[in-house]
């Protein structure tokens, strides 16, 4: 997963948007492969806590490629996971590192970026949205 989230230029990837059916999810905070003493790989993550306060930046997607839009994410959450090798993670995400992981959370819950644009936004991508359909077909068949 990480070689292809690394191919996209991305700094996340969730299970789900290559076709793999379970609860897994990696990403590098830095986006770059040189890097890697910084990938992180989580199974079975839950957000076990959020911050009340909240705020709004710039989200592009390796799933909706070409376009960007602001999105408004909890400035820091708690999460509860497991490593590869089944060892129990507990941790608090905060900024960047905050927005990556509840960015890849949603894809685990078939929630996808465009969901959470507000109207004003998801005005500015839904030409990009509706090539995208055009494509690929509803639901991103091919």
């Amino acid at each position: 997963m990480f070689k292809v989230m690394y191919a996209a230029q991305g700094v996340g990837l969730a299970a789900p948007q290559v076709g793999v059916n379970k609860r897994l999810m990696v990403y590098n905070p830095e986006g770059d492969e040189r890097k890697w003493v910084s990938e992180v790989v989580l199974v079975n993550p839950q957000i076990v806590a959020r911050s009340e306060g909240t705020d709004e930046e710039e989200e592009g997607c390796l799933s909706f490629p070409e376009m960007s839009g602001v999105v408004e994410r909890n400035k820091w959450i708690k999460v509860e996971a497991q490593s590869l090798q089944g060892k129990k993670i507990k941790k608090k995400f905060q900024g960047w590192e905050a927005r990556i992981f509840q960015h890849e959370y949603d894809h685990l819950d078939g929630v996808v970026y465009p969901d959470r644009l507000k109207k004003e936004e998801r005005k500015k991508v839904q030409g990009r949205l509706d090539e995208l359909v055009a494509d690929f077909g509803d639901g991103g068949a091919l």
